[in-house]
């Protein structure tokens, strides 16, 4: 009789929409990938971060964009229904989505953050599972070259500070543990991809988690970066070439990148 081949893990580190166009690529390949997805939980801007504010929830919009990704069905139509249709004229409503009205709903309802995730998984018949980074709420904070901080990924990503000034470095306050879910999914993978998208809010965000770094350091598997093709003019000041935004990841990592993949096709984004 023929030997079942046993599916290859793969990890996708990153914010909500890079790790979204990663696992939108993979799934097509769900017979040879077992895909698992770690996403950053520090965003503070849009209807997720006044949720957070509103209710002391996880900001749920990345965790949202990963899982619609996850699911067998075309992640554009899923994405424009839960996530891109906002809500107006509907009072305290206005400007939030289904998809993360859901989360804060069954999380609130069930007391629990990660069933929450799964039940949504299990609605949108989810190929994988998705892991926030933490589970303990932090905010993002930027060194800049002329020593002053920033605090919140929403300030970060989209900054009112002078853009000469460059981030320098990257933390989270409070630093929070990395999420054991996580951990395990990273320890256990052979193929880890670190994915597009703004640098420190996306994909440096997740790394910092305690216990991250360490869990990334002990696995065996392949640590590929795909950092896509362009990056947002008004966004982040940090790198500007791929050479810089490769030397700034690997800052946040205990072991060397294997492979750059310079260019990621957004055209799903």
């Amino acid at each position: 009789m023929p030997r079942h081949q046993s599916k290859i893990p793969i990890v996708v580190i990153g914010g909500g929409n890079g790790s979204a166009i990663i696992i939108n690529a993979l799934k097509h390949h769900r017979d040879r990938f077992e895909i698992s997805a770690v996403v950053s939980v520090s965003d503070s801007g849009g209807s997720s971060g006044r949720l957070r504010k509103e209710l002391g929830v996880l900001p749920p919009g990345d965790i949202l964009r990963a899982i619609l990704a996850m699911s067998p069905y075309e992640y554009h139509v899923l994405k424009q229904i839960f996530y891109r249709n906002r809500f107006a004229n509907v009072g305290k409503l206005d400007g939030h989505n289904v998809g993360n009205l859901f989360l804060v709903l069954a999380e609130k309802y069930g007391n629990d953050y990660y069933a929450s995730v799964r039940a949504l998984e299990q609605a949108v018949n989810a190929i994988g599972h998705v892991f926030p980074s933490t589970l303990e709420k932090t905010n993002l904070v930027v060194e800049l070259s002329n020593g002053s901080l920033v605090k919140g990924e929403a300030d970060i990503d989209r900054p009112t500070y002078d853009r000469a000034l460059r981030i320098q470095k990257a933390w989270l306050e409070p630093a929070g543990k990395a999420y054991d879910g996580a951990r395990k999914a990273i320890e256990k993978a052979a193929v880890i991809i670190l994915s597009p998208g703004s640098l420190y809010t996306s994909v440096v965000s997740a790394l910092l988690p305690i216990g991250m770094r360490e869990a990334i350091e002990r696995s065996n598997a392949k640590l590929l970066y795909l950092p896509g093709s362009a990056y947002e003019l008004a966004g982040e000041t940090g790198p500007e070439k791929l050479s810089e935004f490769v030397h700034e990841l690997q800052r946040y990592l205990a072991r060397h990148i294997d492979l750059v993949i310079p260019y990621v096709d957004t055209l799903n984004a």
